[in-house]
């Protein structure tokens, strides 16, 4: 009888190191978890923002703005716009 008692005891306490080091796991990858969460919400953060921005960099009233006053450009008069056909035997 006691060598089944002391088998039992070590297969207890086999079994409890077991858990305990399963409970540290998880409690370590639990954390790692919340940490890369935290960084996939800062960074949705930060895309919308860049979002934000480009949709203020792409507007056209800005764009046109900006031809104008640093390229001189400007929508050309009737007499210079030419209008090009292309045949559809000609088309690639």
């Amino acid at each position: 009888m006691p060598r089944r008692l002391v088998i039992l005891f070590a297969a207890v306490i086999v079994m409890s190191m077991a858990v305990v080091q399963t409970r540290h796991e998880s409690r370590q990858l639990f954390a790692q978890l919340q940490a890369q969460q935290a960084e996939r919400d800062a960074l949705n953060v930060e895309w919308g923002k860049l979002l934000l921005e480009e949709g203020a960099w792409s507007q056209h009233r800005r764009i046109e703005n900006m031809a104008r006053s640093r390229l001189a450009m400007d929508t050309p008069g009737a007499a210079d716009i030419r209008v090009v056909r292309v045949l559809p035997d000609s088309a690639p």
